[in-house]
């Protein structure tokens, strides 16, 4: 690789100085009374009062939405507001699929390097509880006629093109990616039947992923601050993963994507999930001014596409990864820290997979990218996606968060974390802790 990233003076290097999230919750839940923006400042506020910082410290908020809410175009700016920040900061929404959140990081990180802001706030929000349905296209294109004729005669003429059956259908948002139509799950199922991966082994992944987020409660539960729902209720924990998601209850049910070939379940796929992350970027400098030990130095990261979308929709982390390590001169063995959103049990094989099988690297990524398996033991062992749940926008701030504790509990020096999303897109970053042990 021609780039390479050089090392950055303190007043210049991007590090994690914070992080919190809300708890991870079933849609249709405590959060179904809140608007995104009302969740995603439960998030920035939270933030705030867990580091005590001025609200005035950070100098822009980005956040990333899926989901967007058309009264509130500008997620970032509303929900920063309610959570009484000045209203001096400017505020910004990103949109990339499931990798929003990195964006956001991405793009703070390197006004940090660039010496143009010392401190700022990446986040992101998704209630899939409040989804923003609309009613069917030829009833909101006959409003707008409606709006722009005056005389009654004209609005007559618009109102006669309307049908009985425009009112019985609504325009309710899925997960189909325009381009191909796809849904996520059918895509991977494409992915499957390219790449090859059995049902045993997702099953199998799945309960690992349920059983390691269960083992590791106390280590989510210090990312999480609670939320005060109206009616009084507090949400406090994350209320995802299951004891009872064994391999053995897993195998019984059934493929819900290709229902006579498939392998993709309800069990083994990651389910819409309402919450909101909030993460403090800052220069090491400026998070030492303030008092703060950074969770982790964001050293590089890399964002891509994939060449399939139609048969590689899910491919991002195998395209990302290896051309993430050549830049910085490592190897996969190098890697102590693997943090990789589960979308899917068989996405997450299949990249692990390919990102070990050698003529995929060269062919695809150019004979100077590292081939290697990550270890199994390295790989999520906190949980993830499966058991976690995903709220599209906020998933990538935890497993930010994630990646830094683990870096901190675990040892070892450098942490990768990787996401994929809908349209093709991957994204992957390196942490590094300042001082491994």
């Amino acid at each position: 690789m021609s780039f390479r990233p050089q090392p950055l003076p303190a007043e210049r290097q991007p590090v994690l100085a914070a992080g919190v999230r809300t708890a991870f919750l079933d849609s249709a839940g405590l959060y179904a009374d809140l608007m995104s923006y009302e969740l995603g400042a439960e998030a920035l506020r939270g933030l705030l009062e867990r580091t005590g910082i001025d609200p005035a410290v950070p100098e822009q908020v980005i956040m990333g939405t899926v989901l967007h809410e058309v009264e509130t175009t500008n997620v970032a700016r509303e929900a920063m507001l309610a959570a009484g920040l000045p209203s001096r900061t400017p505020a910004w929404t990103v949109a990339m699929a499931g990798i929003s959140p990195s964006v956001g990081v991405m793009s703070l990180c390197d006004q940090i390097a660039l010496g143009r802001v010392q401190a700022g706030i990446a986040a992101g929000t998704e209630n899939f509880s409040d989804v923003p349905v609309r009613l069917s296209q030829n009833i909101r294109r006959t409003l707008m006629k409606l709006r722009q004729r005056k005389s009654a005669p004209e609005r007559l003429q618009a109102l006669r093109q309307l049908r009985a059956r425009d009112f019985l259908q609504l325009d309710i948002p899925t997960s189909s990616d325009t381009t191909t139509g796809l849904t996520m799950g059918a895509a991977c199922e494409n992915m499957v039947r390219r790449f090859g991966i059995t049902r045993e082994a997702c099953d199998a992944f799945a309960a690992r992923s349920h059983a390691g987020a269960l083992a590791a409660a106390h280590h989510h539960a210090e990312q999480i601050v609670p939320v005060t729902v109206p009616g009084g209720a507090v949400a406090r924990a994350d209320n995802t993963p299951r004891a009872d998601a064994t391999r053995e209850r897993l195998a019984t049910l059934p493929p819900v994507f290709d229902r006579q070939h498939g392998i993709i379940t309800a069990g083994n796929a990651s389910r819409f999930t309402d919450g909101a992350t909030a993460l403090l970027m800052t220069s090491a400098a400026r998070a030492a001014e303030l008092g703060l030990t950074p969770l982790a130095q964001v050293r590089d990261y890399l964002l891509t596409g994939v060449d399939s979308l139609e048969h590689e929709m899910l491919l991002g982390p195998a395209m990302s990864i290896p051309r993430l390590l050549a830049r910085n001169g490592l190897r996969f063995a190098d890697v102590t820290v693997w943090e990789i959103h589960e979308a899917f049990a068989a996405q997450v094989l299949i990249n692990r997979a390919c990102m070990a099988d050698a003529r995929f690297v060269h062919e695809r990524l150019g004979s100077d990218c590292p081939v290697g398996e990550i270890p199994m033991h390295q790989l999520n062992p906190w949980g993830g996606s499966l058991s976690l749940g995903n709220p599209f926008a906020a998933t990538g701030g935890r497993l930010l968060m994630t990646a830094a504790r683990r870096l901190q509990t675990e040892g070892g020096r450098y942490a990768v974390v990787s996401t994929c999303a809908g349209g093709g897109l991957g994204a992957a970053l390196l942490l590094e802790l300042s001082d491994p042990a």
